[in-house]
């Protein structure tokens, strides 16, 4: 089965790959679940059943008007684990994907759910307010938002620079990593694209940190610029008693390009533990 019906008749595209023990890979924006392979099939082969699936608007899930706000996205997520009738899983969060791993917890009292981690993760809010004062300010996602109206495509081609970090990082990722994120960013549709910016931008998953009770790894490079550290992977990890944070010196936001083989290596560590 490559397609799984949600609740809500969407259909999204789903990889199952191996046996054993379940991690579920949930992606980040704009991208799609390809961006797990590299991890995915390390885990196959080392004998866990690695489950990564395209997010409803993105890659090649259908793409509704609707549904792009965190509690859709975590029913999403429940119906993908029903349907693969999964327990005693890993639930591994990249970016955006740190919300729906969030609130899947507290939505859905994180059945199934054995442990978690959030890689370069938006948890637990991303929104510059009184109360937040070291996120990002509203201006940069306005900015972002009349971008990809005015020229999407040259937008992402930008976009992508800062997410991995190129020109600043050491040991930049090649310049095809970034056309192969540029064009899984072109596959989404564009209200999908302008809606989930918007859901992991002004979403505070602050109330949700309350459901993390199962062992929980969060990894983020100091050098993001896309996430940055302090308000993001530094919070969580001041917030989730018992939760353990590894930071990737200088390490941009694409983390699993930029640093395949560590992130690989602390996250198999991670399951087998």
């Amino acid at each position: 089965m490559t397609r799984i019906k949600t609740r809500s008749g969407t259909e999204l595209y789903v990889k199952d790959w191996g046996e054993g023990r379940p991690v579920v890979l949930l992606h980040g924006w704009p991208l799609t679940s390809d961006t797990w392979d590299d991890f995915a099939y390390a885990a196959a082969k080392e004998g866990f059943r690695a489950i990564a699936y395209d997010r409803r608007g993105f890659g090649r899930s259908d793409q509704p008007w609707t549904g792009y706000d965190y509690d859709t996205l975590a029913d999403d997520l429940a119906d993908v684990m029903e349907a693969k009738g999964l327990n005693d899983a890993a639930l591994f969060g990249f970016s955006m994907g740190g919300g729906e791993v969030a609130r899947y917890l507290s939505r859905h009292g994180g059945k199934g759910v054995s442990k978690v981690a959030l890689i370069a993760s938006v948890v637990p809010y991303m929104l510059q307010t009184e109360d937040n004062p070291e996120g990002t300010p509203q201006s940069t996602f306005d900015g972002m938002t009349e971008g990809m109206l005015e020229d999407r495509a040259h937008f992402f081609a930008s976009f992508m620079k800062t997410f991995y970090g190129v020109g600043i990082f050491t040991g930049n990722v090649s310049d095809e990593v970034v056309d192969w994120s540029v064009n899984q960013s072109m596959m989404a549709g564009l209200k999908p694209t302008l809606a989930c910016a918007e859901a992991f931008a002004t979403t505070d998953f602050r109330p949700d940190l309350a459901a993390f009770r199962v062992p929980t790894l969060i990894i983020h490079g100091t050098g993001d610029q896309t996430v940055p550290i302090d308000a993001s992977a530094r919070a969580a990890a001041r917030a989730i008693p018992g939760s353990t944070l590894i930071e990737y010196d200088g390490g941009p936001h694409g983390l699993f390009a930029s640093h395949k083989e560590r992130l690989t290596d602390d996250l198999l560590a991670f399951l087998r533990s």
